[in-house]
C-alpha cells in the first residue's frame, strides 16, 4: 500500500507542477480553418460536387523522406480541401502525377500496406502532441487505421468505421474521405482546436511528404502536426454501436466429429466525448489463428501473440508498463488435479471459457487518460477416473475468476507523462489471488532533445502467504539530432512475479545499459540513410551478487539510392556468462565460455515484383566444436496487383551447447547436445478487390535434439562427466499446420470469415531420423480438421434511427 500511495502522491504532484501549459518551441505550424456545410458530399472519389468549390485549402507539401526538407516538385503536387459539418469532416485530396498509368496499387487486405502510393491523414484532437489518429487510403482503394502515440508504440489492430473512394485520373489520382465524429476523440467545447498533418507517399521515388514539415532530425512526429480550427457549436451524434455475430464450428479429430453454433453481441457506447464503453456479450474466441508452437528447451514458458480482436484493439491504455498479457484471460487452468496410485485425469480442460469482459478508456481535455478492463472467467474442471473401482470425481482446476486492469496516464508539458498502472486477479476459494502496481514516467524537455524515463513496480502473490517482489529502471537519453545516446539501470527482485495477468521471466538481476547512436537522415552521393549504433550492457546476479555478463553490440544499417538495404554487426562476451537460470535451481549457476557473435543481411527493392531478404547469423563460441549458425530467407514475388506468394525458410543449427537435463535430489545434471531446428513457411494471397481476399498458408516445424553425454552442475558452475544419468533426452518435435482463410467486408464495419485448419503434430523419443521417415511418422498422426464461419455485423445507432423514420 506504501507503493500505491507514493505513486498517487507523485502523479499528482507532477501533474500540478505542469498544470500550466509548456511555453511551445519555435516550431512553425500551418493553419486551416473549415467552413462549415449543410449539404454533404457523395464519397465517390470525384470532386466534382459544388460544396468542394469554396472549401479551404491545405498545399504546399514538404518532402520527409528521403529528402527531409525538400519542397514538393510541380509535377507531384498535392492540394487537400476540407470541410465539415454535424456528422463528420469530410476530405478531398488532388495528387497530381505526370505518369498515372505507374501508380502502384497493389491490392492488400485491410489494415496492410501494400505497394502502394498512400494518402493519410493524422487528427489529434485534444491538439498535445502525444497521441492522434491514423487515416490511410491506398490508390488501391484499400484502407488502414491506426492509433499512433509519441512513444512510437502504434496501434494498427484498433479499426474504425469511415467512408473512402479513390479514382485514377489522367492527372493522377484523387481520394474522398468522411470521418463521424464517432470515431474521434476531442473535448468538449463550442469551438475545436485539432492538430492536423497530411501525408503523401508515392511509392515509385519512394518519397513521404506531409503538409506541415517534420524535422527528422528531432523529437516525434507529432511534435510537428499543423492546426485545424473552425469547427464549432457542433452536435456530435450518440457514439452507440453494436456488433451482433453469428458463428458456426465444425471439428472432426481422431474419428470424432462435434459441431457447435454461437451467437453473442459486441457493444460500443460513448460515454461522453472522450470516454467508450467496450463490452462483449457471450464472447466467441474460436476463430483465430494458429499459434506457432516451437520446441522449447529454456527455462521459460514460450509467449504467444494476442488474436483475439477484443483483446488488441483500443489497448494502447491498457498495455503501459507491460504488466497486461491478455492470453492470460482465458488460456490454461492455472492448476493440474493431484491423483492417487490409481487414479488418472480423462478429461482436463485445455482453455478456460470467459463469461465477459468489458473496458472503459478515455481521456478528459487536462490530459488525463484513464482505462479500467474487467474480464471474468468461468469455473472449469477435470475428470480423474479411479481405475480400480471404476468411479469417477470431478475436481475444479480454474475456479470463477475476476480480471481487472486500471490505469492513469497523465500527459503535460506536451510531450511527457506519467503513469499509475494496476493489475488484480481475485479467485474463488482458496486458489491463488494476484496485484500488481507500476508507477512510470517519461518526461521530455521543452525542445524534445532530452528524455528522463523509469519505472517503479511492484507485484503481490497471495497464496499460502504473501509474497512480494518488486522491479525498477531509471534512465537518460538524448533523442535528437545524428548523435544520440542513452543510459539507463534495471534490477528485478527474485519474488517478482506478475504472471497471473502479466508475462515475466528473469528474476533476481541488475543491468545496466548504454547505447551510442549515428545517424544520417539526409541523402549523401551513395546512401538515401545511415544507422550505426553501439550498446554496453553489464548483467549480475542481485543477491547475493553473482557478476553474470558482459555483452558489447554494434549494429549498421544502410540504404542505397536503389532503396537496397544491407547491414551487420557483431557482439561478443569477453568473460563469459554465469547463467543462474538454465539450472533450474535459485542459488545455482553455469558457467557459459565467451563468444563472437557476427551477422550480416541484404534486402532488396520492396517496389519490385521479386523481393529477398538474407540473413547469416554465427556465433562462435571459446569452446572446442561449439558454434551456432541462424540463417533467415525471405521470398516474395508478387504476380500482379492482387496476387503474391511469400516463402520464408529459417534454419538453425547448435553444435555441442549445452542445457539443462535433470534433476534428482540435490544433484542438477546438465547435457551436451546438438539441436538442428527447420521452420519452414509458404503463404498465398488473393486479393479480389478492396474488401475481400483468400490466403492460404503452410507451415512446418521441426526440430530434433540428440545428448551426447551428461555432466553433474557444481557448486562454482562448472561441470563434471558423469555416467550416473543415463535418461534417453533425446526427442524430435514435427508441427504442421494448413490455414485457408476467406475475409470479406462486405459493408463498412462488417465482415464475414470463412477459415479452414489442418494441424497435426507429434513428438518423438528418437532423434536424427531420415527426413522421410519423419514425414511417414508425422502423417500417421490423427490430424485437427476445422471449418468455421463468422458473421459479424455493425449497426450503428444514427444509421437505424433513419431506417425506422424511413419505415414510419
Amino acid at each position: 500500500m506504501k507503493l500505491i500511495f507514493a505513486a498517487f502522491l507523485l502523479l499528482f504532484s507532477v501533474t500540478n507542477i505542469y498544470s500550466q501549459k509548456a511555453e511551445k518551441d519555435s516550431i512553425s505550424r500551418k493553419k486551416i480553418t473549415l467552413i462549415k456545410i449543410n449539404d454533404a458530399p457523395k464519397i465517390d472519389g470525384i470532386l466534382d460536387d459544388e460544396v468542394w468549390k469554396n472549401a479551404p485549402v491545405a498545399e504546399h507539401f514538404i518532402e520527409r523522406n528521403p529528402a527531409n526538407g525538400k519542397p514538393e516538385s510541380p509535377d507531384f503536387k498535392t492540394t487537400v480541401k476540407v470541410l465539415y459539418d454535424d456528422t463528420g469532416i469530410y476530405f478531398g485530396a488532388t495528387m497530381i502525377d505526370p505518369h498515372p498509368e505507374n501508380i502502384q496499387k497493389q491490392l492488400a487486405e485491410r489494415d496492410d500496406i501494400g505497394n502502394d502510393d498512400v494518402f493519410g491523414i493524422t487528427i489529434n484532437g485534444y491538439d498535445d502532441h502525444q497521441q492522434a489518429v491514423l487515416f490511410f487510403v491506398q490508390a488501391s482503394g484499400v484502407q488502414a487505421d491506426a492509433k499512433i502515440m509519441s512513444t512510437a508504440n502504434d496501434d494498427f489492430s484498433w479499426n474504425a468505421v469511415w467512408f473512402s473512394a479513390v479514382k485514377i485520373t489522367e492527372n493522377g489520382w484523387t481520394v474522398e474521405i468522411k470521418i463521424p465524429y464517432s470515431e474521434l476523440r476531442f473535448p468538449k467545447k463550442e469551438i475545436q482546436t485539432w492538430g492536423i498533418n497530411f501525408i503523401r507517399m508515392i511509392q515509385k521515388t519512394r518519397q513521404n511528404l506531409t503538409w506541415n514539415f517534420v524535422d527528422n532530425k528531432k523529437a516525434t512526429y507529432l511534435m510537428y502536426d499543423g492546426i485545424l480550427e473552425g469547427i464549432q457549436n457542433i452536435q456530435p451524434p450518440l457514439r452507440l454501436s453494436l456488433t451482433p455475430y453469428f458463428s458456426t464450428y465444425f471439428n472432426h479429430f481422431n474419428g470424432k466429429s462435434t459441431a457447435n453454433f454461437n451467437g453473442g453481441m459486441d457493444i460500443k457506447y460513448g460515454i461522453n466525448d472522450a470516454f467508450t464503453f467496450d463490452m462483449t456479450l457471450i464472447p466467441d474466441f474460436g476463430q483465430t489463428s494458429f499459434d506457432n508452437s516451437i520446441l522449447n528447451l529454456g527455462p521459460f514458458e514460450q509467449q504467444f501473440e494476442e488474436q483475439r480482436s477484443f483483446f488488441t484493439e483500443g489497448t494502447e491504455l491498457f498495455n503501459k508498463g507491460n504488466l497486461f498479457y491478455s492470453r492470460r484471460i482465458g488460456g490454461q487452468p492455472s492448476v493440474y488435479p493431484e491423483t492417487s496410485v490409481d487414479e488418472k485425469v480423462t478429461e482436463y480442460p485445455s482453455k478456460v471459457k470467459l463469461f465477459n469482459a468489458f473496458k472503459i478508456s478515455g481521456r478528459t481535455n487536462k490530459g488525463l487518460g484513464i482505462g479500467f478492463f474487467n474480464g471474468i472467467t468461468e469455473k472449469m474442471e477435470a475428470q480423474i477416473l479411479n481405475e480400480k473401482t471404476g468411479e469417477t470425481r470431478n475436481e475444479v482446476v480454474e475456479p470463477w475468476t475476476n480480471y481487472n486492469v486500471l490505469v492513469l496516464d497523465q500527459r503535460f508539458h506536451e510531450n511527457s507523462s506519467v503513469t499509475l498502472v494496476n493489475t488484480n486477479v481475485v479467485r474463488d476459494g482458496n486458489f491463488r489471488d494476484a496485484n500488481s502496481t507500476a508507477f512510470l514516467w517519461n518526461i521530455n524537455d521543452k525542445k524534445n532533445i532530452y528524455n528522463y524515463f523509469g519505472a517503479l513496480k511492484g507485484s503481490w502473490v497471495m497464496d499460502d502467504g504473501t509474497k512480494f517482489g518488486s522491479r525498477g529502471q531509471v534512465g537518460f537519453a538524448k533523442n535528437s539530432g545524428k548523435n544520440r545516446f542513452s543510459f539507463d539501470g534495471n534490477y528485478v527482485t527474485k519474488n517478482w512475479d506478475i504472471n497471473d495477468l502479466g508475462f515475466s521471466t528473469s528474476t533476481n538481476f541488475a543491468n545496466y545499459n548504454s547505447y551510442y547512436g549515428y545517424r544520417i537522415l539526409e541523402p549523401t552521393k551513395k546512401f538515401n540513410n545511415i544507422y550505426l549504433n553501439f550498446n554496453v550492457n553489464y548483467y549480475h546476479r542481485l543477491a547475493p551478487y553473482l557478476f553474470t555478463n558482459l555483452v558489447i553490440n554494434h549494429n549498421n544499417q544502410f540504404t542505397n539510392k536503389n532503396f537496397r538495404s544491407y547491414g551487420g554487426g557483431f557482439e561478443l562476451t569477453p568473460f563469459g556468462e554465469n547463467d543462474i537460470y538454465e539450472p533450474r535451481t535459485a542459488g545455482r549457476f553455469s558457467k557459459k565460455p565467451s563468444y563472437l557473435n557476427t551477422w550480416i543481411w541484404t534486402e532488396s527493392d520492396s517496389r519490385k515484383k521479386f523481393q529477398y531478404n538474407v540473413n547469416f547469423d554465427y556465433y562462435a563460441y571459446n569452446e572446442t566444436g561449439r558454434n551456432l549458425v541462424n540463417l533467415s530467407f525471405y521470398l516474395r514475388y508478387r504476380f500482379s496487383d492482387q496476387f503474391n506468394t511469400i516463402w520464408r525458410f529459417n534454419p538453425s543449427f547448435s553444435n555441442n551447447e549445452t542445457g539443462f537435463a535433470g534433476k534428482e535430489g540435490t544433484e542438477i545434471y546438465m547435457g551436451k547436445r546438438q539441436r538442428n531446428t527447420y521452420e519452414n513457411s509458404l503463404t498465398s494471397q488473393y486479393t479480389f478487390n478492396e474488401k475481400m481476399s483468400l490466403s492460404l498458408a503452410f507451415r512446418h516445424y521441426y526440430s530434433d535434439v540428440t545428448y551426447k553425454s551428461f555432466f553433474t552442475l557444481n557448486e562454482d558452475g562448472t561441470l563434471t562427466p558423469t555416467s550416473q544419468f543415463n535418461k534417453n533426452l533425446n526427442g524430435t518435435y514435427n508441427s504442421w499446420n494448413v490455414d485457408l482463410r476467406y475475409s470479406w467486408w462486405f459493408a463498412p464495419g462488417s465482415q464475414l470469415t470463412l477459415m479452414y485448419r489442418n494441424a497435426v503434430d507429434d513428438y518423438l523419443e528418437i532423434s536424427r531420423m531420415k527426413f522421410k521417415d519423419n514425414f511417414n511418422t508425422l502423417f500417421n498422426e490423427p490430424m485437427v480438421n476445422n471449418i468455421s464461419l463468422k458473421l459479424t455485423y455493425y449497426l450503428d445507432y444514427n444509421q437505424a434511427k433513419h431506417w425506422f423514420k424511413k419505415k414510419d
